[in-house]
């Protein structure tokens, strides 16, 4: 019996082995493609890219979301400035296995105005989220992306765009990385950045203490102005801020009454609580002080944000460029980003 019973699992052992085994799935190289999308009846153009990955696999996805201005699906403003602030964003993610759409908004590239060309002073702060809201959902339809591990990654106005679309947007995004953001209300923000760069002018002896203190109580009457729609008074601002301020009352004057309207420390409690959210700020970064992102940090805590939270970045400056790297990403700032992304 036993003889009979050892040929019977040679014999299946042989069986075994004798069948090929499966094969396994291929891989799809990286690459990017052009996607386009339509929001308030616009086109809207960006690249997708899509890492290496097994056929059939469904991965990671992040939405990247520019700064303020005119600026494209790259994080450039060109012919200015080109620091590729959201095309290394995708790289590095990409080494992550995340796919990501980062797109030119109104104004840049191949977007341009759209329905905006003839009437470009209707353009205000919330058509730039509806179009971000279009791409998240062109973001979540894409054969290779988990709609149920989406990512909304923003940079600096990005950033409260990407907080407000956090309690929005279904499905529920699983994180949020807000970088360098803009944490309080615009004019607010603004009048921070013009009050440091007076302080500045005054201690190199371009200015007296005394008018130092008289061009910071004009800057706060025109922000007050600003926000009663009445026009600004420029008589105490020096040339560059005052047109700074006319400019405000110009054609892009709806933008920035609208922008100004958010608070972002509001729109916290709006996430589903244990959402997954970095907060990064940059000790060197002028443009969005540490400081201003106190109340937005407190509010996460309040909203049951999960972690990390808020990093600071020592020697980081608003690009998120440090002295060692400043044409690339600082490793602080992509070591906070795999702390979000990789868990």
């Amino acid at each position: 019996m036993l003889r009979h019973l050892a040929a019977a699992v040679l014999a299946f052992a042989a069986a075994v082995t004798a069948t090929p085994a499966e094969a396994a799935p291929a891989l799809v190289p990286a690459a990017d493609r052009e996607v386009v999308f339509t929001a308030d009846g616009t086109t809207a153009h960006g690249t997708l890219h899509v890492p290496e990955h097994r056929a059939g696999q469904r991965l990671k996805a992040a939405l990247l979301l520019p700064g303020s201005g005119p600026t494209d699906r790259d994080g450039n403003q060109p012919p200015a400035s080109s620091p590729d602030t959201l095309a290394q964003l995708a790289d590095a993610l990409a080494g992550d296995g995340i796919v990501t759409l980062r797109f030119d908004k109104y104004g840049t590239g191949r977007t341009g105005l759209g329905a905006y060309r003839d009437h470009p002073e209707r353009l205000d702060y919330p058509a730039f989220v509806r179009q971000a809201r279009a791409a998240y959902e062109e973001l979540r339809d894409q054969p290779e992306t988990d709609p149920h591990a989406l990512l909304i990654v923003g940079h600096s106005e990005g950033a409260m765009t990407a907080l407000l679309l956090g309690g929005t947007v279904r499905p529920r995004p699983a994180g949020l990385a807000l970088l360098q953001p803009q944490a309080i209300r615009m004019l607010d923000l603004v009048e921070l950045q013009l009050e440091a760069q007076i302080a500045e002018a005054t201690r190199q002896g371009q200015f007296t203490p005394e008018q130092q203190r008289t061009v910071n109580a004009a800057v706060a009457a025109a922000v007050t102005a600003l926000r009663a729609h009445r026009p600004v008074d420029t008589t105490d601002l020096p040339r560059p801020i005052a047109q700074l301020f006319e400019a405000f009352q110009g054609p892009i004057a709806r933008f920035v009454r609208s922008d100004d309207a958010v608070y972002p420390p509001d729109t916290a409690a709006q996430l589903r609580p244990g959402t997954r959210v970095l907060l990064t700020c940059g000790t060197n970064d002028a443009q969005v002080p540490c400081a201003t992102t106190d109340a937005l940090t407190a509010a996460l805590r309040q909203a049951r944000a999960g972690r990390p939270g808020r990093v600071t970045l020592p020697a980081v400056d608003h690009l998120m460029h440090d002295s060692g790297h400043p044409d690339t990403l600082a490793p602080s700032l992509l070591d906070a980003l795999h702390r979000l992304t990789r868990r």
